[in-house]
């Protein structure tokens, strides 16, 4: 591989990780909203919505360690698709239980998730930027799953707000890697 082509590779996979942190901000944004507004509001919404944010983590990894030199190459985010696929199955049956086990599982997840989104984000930081965020949002997330099995042990039982609450700090993360990475790639090219 010539020089120009490994460049070519470089940017063409930086490109491809500030539109996926873009969308994945902007699924979570719409996910937030949805949660605080409509989703406490209707039983029926509110349990799409629980069951649709592991299941959309769990694609969102796939996707991504696809177009990254597959599974293969990206054990952890292997690793995060099966655990959030696991968690969509394991919040379906909480929600036959109560908002506590829902929130307990939800727990678990976040822990596990963030742990394998910061392995993903150390692997990444010699190569990509803006991966800084990414580990303070896998390690926030690590920290809010301890807290989510707090609170799943409280009697007054948690609401979708608790997990919309998490949601929007990681949408948060996610802006200020692809704006990061934005930025970086337009002054290298103005330069």
């Amino acid at each position: 591989m010539t020089n120009d082509q490994t460049n070519f590779a470089h940017t063409s996979q930086e490109q491809w990780l500030a539109r996926y942190y873009f969308i994945r901000t902007a699924f979570s944004a719409v996910w937030v909203a949805a949660a605080f507004s409509i989703g406490q509001q209707s039983l029926l919404v509110g349990t799409i919505l629980l069951v649709a944010y592991p299941a959309w983590d769990a694609l969102a990894n796939y996707v991504d360690a696809s177009r990254s030199g597959g599974l293969g190459r990206n054990r952890t985010q292997m690793i995060n698709v099966v655990v959030s696929a696991a968690t969509t199955l394991a919040v379906i049956l909480a929600l036959t239980m109560s908002m506590n086990w829902v929130i307990g599982v939800f727990g678990l997840w976040a822990i596990l998730s963030g742990l394998l989104q910061l392995g993903t984000a150390i692997r990444r930081w010699k190569s990509y930027g803006a991966q800084w965020a990414m580990i303070l949002s896998g390690a926030q997330s690590a920290l809010a799953g301890t807290f989510f099995i707090i609170q799943a042990r409280m009697p007054m039982p948690p609401s979708i707000a608790n997990v919309a609450g998490y949601a929007a700090v990681g949408a948060f993360y996610f802006l200020v890697s692809a704006v990061w990475l934005t930025v970086g790639r337009m002054r290298r090219r103005a330069s």
